[in-house]
């Protein structure tokens, strides 16, 4: 074996000599195109920047307003660093003794040996450990900020903390020295080059990989279920997907998704398809698959997706099937939209819509969790100056917020896999979709923010007045679904729960395990996670819980059981194309493949 050989962990010293070259290249020619964007942007963004930095330097007065509760912080951190040192001496030394920190449960960062079993890198994990733990403390601690300062000088906190974790560094980060000695620097020039890829594909924003975006494409290898295409209009296709079983219950059910993403979270793959189980249990099953909107519809407001979105639906189900009632399912943001729809629909006494399935959908906004922090007047000028320019909100922003809620899982770990391991990301079908992001319209974005997330109106009797009608939940008298999670960190389990009581007919709550995405797709086959179920709703959220009954696996099953008992009649399985609606196209139909950035 010859030293050039890649087994023997040296690069080959011509093959890195021409990536050298091609990266150089790619660096300058991107160089050149980000300057060229900051003349034709402006300063866009720096609002942001003075937000953040007004807020630190309000926290930095209250500080030193009390010189003496800052000396004793000090003197804690100082003391936490004595303990240490204290500590890994001993261990060093080959005595037993228990670590001055730990990480916390679920923390991945420092999962590789060498973190606890090199002396060095051990300390460098604790002294970081305990370095954020005071940033935190200290935070907390500072008399005079409100709550929601408090909150958002913490959020920003832990993103710089984050950012400085000794994993996200070459030099501090025991697995990725390994893998550099053993490749001869190869695993850093990989690294590299698939930094300037995602430069470029961002073009000039770092957009990370999470996944291997070329491996997945919908309607090839993710949302296959079978159907059709029956109805389409600016906003948003309907797609009616084919029966499965002989026999179908009568009552059809329409799926109203979040067009914050696209709508095949809910029809990833076979084995953990919400909308196959679906239709596999004898359902008939219809989606809205909203457009990925541009400038041309900037204009487009709330009224409008319930307009031409959720209430076109409703009628072409109706033209589709020949059934007037519907049972309607909304996620999140589609739930909300679902809601207020309900209410419209009370006010104007429609009777089709019988019944509503909420999955994590917030109706009193008062405690919209980590979001909030992008929420105050500053923050939404900010936001609504940006979208003013372009005419609606750019996904990769929306994404990028999103995915700093968990920036250690969402971002950090694929920025040391990528730029510093130099591997490429590993396929997974919800990383695709996480990636797959899509535009809000400028219109409807600023009202949802500052009527729903900064007032709070939906929650008020007539708040908000949509098509005319004074929108009221106290009207929504129709039996209600309502599925929260609890470690959901978008929509908080507590305030879905306060917004199911709100609504004054009958409602069964129902707590889920795990986060916003994986306590919704949960399928019974897989047999993971568990949820709590209780016939009444008591006064406060833990309450509840403490009297909830736990169960194993999936709450899908306790949905369908709570769905068709409501309207068991059957009648003779629907063929999408056949009924008043001609087919279309296949699924999953043109608009769930425009993409963002194209």
């Amino acid at each position: 074996m010859t030293a050039e050989s890649p087994k023997s962990g040296t690069a080959n010293t011509a093959e890195m000599s021409m990536a050298l070259a091609q990266i150089a290249n790619k660096s300058q020619r991107l160089v050149n195109e980000f300057l060229q964007r900051q003349v034709n942007d402006g300063s866009l963004g720096m609002t942001d920047m003075t937000n953040i930095s007004r807020a630190f330097m309000g926290m930095t007065q209250h500080l030193m307003t009390d010189p003496a509760r800052l000396i004793e912080a000090q003197s804690r951190l100082w003391q936490d660093y004595l303990d240490l040192w204290h500590k890994s001496t001993l261990a060093w030394l080959g005595q037993p003794g228990t670590p001055a920190i730990t990480p916390e449960p679920g923390d991945r960062r420092f999962r590789h040996e060498d973190w606890q079993q090199q002396f060095v890198f051990d300390y460098i994990k604790q002294s970081y450990l305990l370095t954020a733990r005071w940033l935190h403390s200290t935070i907390s601690g500072t008399q005079g900020l409100d709550d929601k300062a408090r909150r958002k000088l913490d959020f920003y906190t832990r993103q710089f903390v984050d950012a400085l974790s000794p994993t996200n560094f070459p030099t501090t980060n025991p697995e990725v020295l390994r893998a550099t000695l053993d490749s001869g620097g190869e695993n850093l020039l990989n690294g590299l080059n698939n930094l300037l890829d995602d430069l470029e594909r961002g073009k000039g924003k770092l957009n990370i990989r999470q996944t291997d975006l070329d491996h997945f494409e919908p309607g090839r290898n993710i949302a296959i279920t079978p159907g059709k295409v029956v109805y389409e209009n600016e906003l948003m296709q309907l797609i009616q997907y084919q029966p499965s079983t002989e026999q179908v219950y009568k009552r059809p059910l329409l799926i109203v998704p979040p067009w914050i993403n696209k709508f095949y979270i809910l029809d990833l793959r076979d084995k953990n398809s919400y909308i196959k189980w679906c239709v596999d249990q004898g359902l008939t099953v219809f989606v809205m698959s909203w457009v990925n909107p541009d400038e041309r519809l900037a204009e487009k407001n709330f009224e409008d997706y319930l307009s031409l979105g959720l209430l076109a639906a409703m009628n072409a189900v109706e033209h589709a099937t020949g059934e007037a009632q519907v049972n309607m399912v909304g996620y999140c943001l589609g739930g909300t939209l679902l809601t207020a729809a309900a209410a419209y629909l009370a006010s104007c006494k429609d009777q089709r819509l019988q019944s509503c399935t909420f999955f994590t959908t917030m109706l009193d906004f008062a405690q919209p969790g980590e979001l909030e922090v992008f929420i105050d007047e500053e923050e939404l000028t900010a936001l609504e100056q940006r979208m003013q320019q372009r005419g609606y909100l750019d996904g990769a922003d929306m994404a990028t917020t999103f995915n700093m809620l968990r920036a250690n899982d969402l971002i950090w770990s694929f920025f040391v896999n990528n730029y510093l391991l130099g591997k490429e990301p590993f396929p997974f079908d919800l990383l695709y979709w996480n990636s797959d992001s899509t535009r809000m319209p400028a219109a409807m974005h600023s009202f949802y923010l500052r009527n729903m997330y900064q007032n709070n109106l939906l929650k008020e009797p007539g708040g908000i007045t949509l098509l005319g009608k004074p929108i009221d939940l106290g009207k929504l008298h129709l039996p209600v679904y309502s599925v929260a999670a609890c470690e959901d960190h978008i929509a908080p389990w507590t305030s879905v729960y306060s917004g199911a009581q709100l609504l004054p007919g009958p409602v069964r709550f129902v707590l889920g395990g795990s986060g916003h995405i994986a306590g919704i797709i949960n399928p019974p086959a897989a047999e993971k996670y568990h949820y709590w179920t209780r016939d009444t709703l008591d006064a406060e959220p833990e309450q509840w819980f403490q009297a909830a009954e736990r169960h194993e696996g999936s709450w899908w099953t306790d949905w369908l059981a709570w769905l068709v008992a409501q309207a068991p009649e059957q009648v003779a399985a629907r063929i999408p194309g056949e009924g008043k609606l001609a087919a279309l196209e296949e699924a999953p139909g043109r608009y769930v493949l425009q993409r963002a950035g194209g």
